[in-house]
Order: C-alpha cells, then sequence, then structure tokens
C-alpha cells in the first residue's frame, strides 16, 4: 500500500475485490458461524495483518454500520437493510465522534434532531443540526448512520442520513500521520431533513448506544492483534535478508530478543481476544471485558511495532518495508473506539465500584 499511503487515498479496487470475496458470509459458512464474535475476529485480524488501513475500511461497514443497523433498528428495518449491508450494495458510515465532543461523547453530545410535524407536506420530518469529525468512508457512503440528540427529551437517537441529503457537507480531513489511505472526514448538517422512517427505533437513548459499542470495541481488539503479526512479518523479513558486519542481521541476540517480545505480546493479545469472543458468542457481553481487551492488546501493539520498526534501523521508517505503515497506524488504534484513558476507566470502575469519570 505505499502508494495509497503516499496518496492519502483508497483505491477503489481494494473496496471492490473485499466486496467480491463476501467476507460477511462466505460460501460454505454456516450463518451462525459468520455472524460471530470468532469469525469476525479473525476477518479484522487477517486484514489488519495485511494493512490497517483496509481492515479499518472493511470494519466501517461489517462493524461499525451493520452492527449499528443490526443493534439499533428495528426487526424490519433489520430484515430490509442488513442484506444489502452484507453485500455492498448499500455502503453506510457512522457517524458519532464530533469535533468538540470524542471521548465525552456520552453527555457532550451535541449534534441535535427536532421533529417538525409540519415539514415534509405535513408528514413531518426529522430536522437534524450540527457536526462530525472522523467519520471514515463518508465521502462515499450511500447512508451514514448519524448519532444525535432529541431535542424533545435530550435522548440520543440514531438517523440513517443519504450522503446527498440537502444541507448536508463532507470535507475530507488531510495532513493524518496514520491511517493515512482511510479517509476521514469533518461532516456538517444545516437542517438536514429525514423522516421518522429513517430513525433506527431500538435507539433511544446512551444505554442503547453503549450497548452497540461494547460490541465494537472486541472488533478493535482484533485490529490491534492483527497489525502486530503484520509488524511481526515485517521484521522477520526484512531481518532475515539484511546483512550487517558480515553476518544476518537475524543472527544477534538483541535482534531476537525484541523478536521473542512481539512475539510474546501477539500471542497475548491473540489470546485474550480469543476468549474475549468466545464469551460474547455465549451470549455474555460485558462492557469490562470488551474495554480491557482494546486497553490491554492496543498498549501491546504500541510496544509490538516500536521493536519491528527498532529492529529494521533506518529502514524502519522507509513505507516499502511496512514495518513503518503498522507503526504509525498502531497510534491511531490506540486512540480511537475508546482512548487507553477512557477503556482503564471503565476496568478500574469495575474494579473498585466507583467511577473516576468526570
Amino acid at each position: 500500500m505505499p502508494r495509497a499511503w503516499e496518496s492519502a487515498s483508497m483505491p477503489p479496487s481494494v473496496r471492490e475485490t473485499l466486496a467480491s470475496l463476501d467476507l460477511m458470509r462466505p460460501e460454505g459458512v454456516e450463518e451462525v458461524e459468520a455472524d460471530s464474535s470468532m469469525f469476525s475476529g479473525f476477518r479484522n485480524y487477517v486484514l489488519a495483518r495485511t494493512d490497517v488501513s483496509v481492515a479499518t475500511m472493511y470494519n466501517g461497514q461489517s462493524g461499525l454500520f451493520r452492527a449499528t443497523v443490526r443493534h439499533g433498528g428495528a426487526p424490519e428495518q433489520v430484515v430490509d437493510l442488513d442484506p444489502k449491508v452484507r453485500s455492498f450494495a448499500l455502503s453506510g458510515a457512522f457517524a458519532l465522534t464530533e469535533p468538540d465532543h470524542g471521548s465525552d461523547i456520552a453527555g457532550g453530545l451535541a449534534t441535535t434532531a427536532r421533529f417538525d410535524e409540519e415539514a415534509g407536506n405535513g408528514e413531518g420530518r426529522w430536522i437534524i443540526d450540527g457536526a462530525k469529525r472522523w467519520i471514515g468512508g463518508a465521502a462515499t457512503a450511500d447512508l451514514i448512520a448519524v448519532f444525535a440528540r432529541d431535542v424533545a427529551d435530550s435522548q440520543v437517537k440514531v438517523f440513517l442520513v443519504p450522503r446527498a441529503s440537502w444541507g448536508l457537507s463532507i470535507d475530507t480531513m488531510v495532513g493524518k500521520v496514520a491511517l493515512r489511505p482511510m479517509e476521514n472526514s469533518t461532516i456538517r448538517f444545516a437542517g438536514v431533513e429525514v423522516p421518522e422512517s429513517a430513525r433506527l427505533r431500538q435507539v433511544n437513548s446512551w444505554r442503547d448506544v453503549n450497548r452497540i459499542l461494547r460490541v465494537m470495541r472486541s472488533d478493535v481488539a482484533w485490529i490491534a492483534t492483527g497489525l502486530q503479526a503484520g509488524a511481526l512479518d515485517a521484521a522477520l523479513a526484512y531481518v532475515k535478508k539484511r546483512e550487517q558486519f558480515g553476518r544476518p542481521v537475524s543472527g544477534y541476540q538483541l535482534v531476537q530478543e525484541k523478536l521473542a517480545r512481539i512475539l510474546g505480546n501477539l500471542t497475548a493479545s491473540l489470546g485474550m481476544v480469543v476468549q474475549l469472543s468466545a464469551q460474547q458468542d455465549a451470549g455474555n457481553y460485558v462492557d469490562v471485558n470488551s474495554a480491557l481487551a482494546k486497553m490491554q492488546t492496543a498498549r501491546m501493539a504500541r510496544e509490538s511495532v516500536a521493536l519491528a520498526r527498532e529492529v529494521l534501523g533506518g529502514n524502519g521508517i522507509l513505507l516499502e518495508n511496512d514495518a513503518a505503515r503498522f507503526f504509525a497506524d498502531a497510534e491511531a488504534v490506540y486512540s480511537y473506539e475508546g482512548t487507553h484513558e477512557v477503556t482503564a476507566l471503565i476496568v478500574g470502575r469495575a474494579l473498585t465500584g466507583e467511577s473516576a469519570f468526570v
């Protein structure tokens, strides 16, 4: 992906190829298996092992958007939309984070939705105002799942807003040093109108939103694990062919110690996410478990990619050697879908019974 990294754009062929593979429910895989946390987890692992931007882009459709529809929609909405999402006939984006609200989004969400009974030729319309930021895939999505606060009851609700809606504008973010091929956007809503049918009816409070988020954190933990495997692949490929002082770099003790530490982190992370997915597939969804997995795997990923870059020496900052991509992308994974600090406070609250959130 060096060219995509340099141009900060995702080649359309990547998305088209992934869509054609039908990875959300491959031929020969039973429905219950394809919908399992373990299956989606290993899918994220393999994609992240190749490239974190690719994994993030695909998970935006298969994880973030699809989970929002499946867990937030009424049964008839899910029946209608999920097959289209699964086949990529309908592409979507997940819009929660705002310019001024990230970790404090639960209480600080500022995008508003107001129901106007007179709008839409008297049929009534929801009017959305506000802004979202860091929204992956928004520039090419058919629908954007927008989280907004209902001015009538101050509760958070979700609306599927067409990208081409009047009053909606999208600006692609530039200047990123991580996940460069993954296109993130700032979205602004100025009186955007959608019908009641666009509201996902199983989301009526932040509690409902959190029910969706706990599923997503396991996806990110798998990505954090997969990127460590990719970093190890890159490091091994390099040290086996590189010679210094008349011998292969792979034969030096300090290099082998670093490689062993990467493998240790990877193995520990893989054990944690497999256990988490096994629990979830058994119906045991617990906030603290997914938060702990995301916190720990992302922390270990940060160390693993630093060690991988280190064994490549100066060549470790060149895209052609792959380690640089994983090194930079680990920083994004460390922060998105729950920062280290926020996930740690979720764990701390479970341990002590005391909430340390402001």
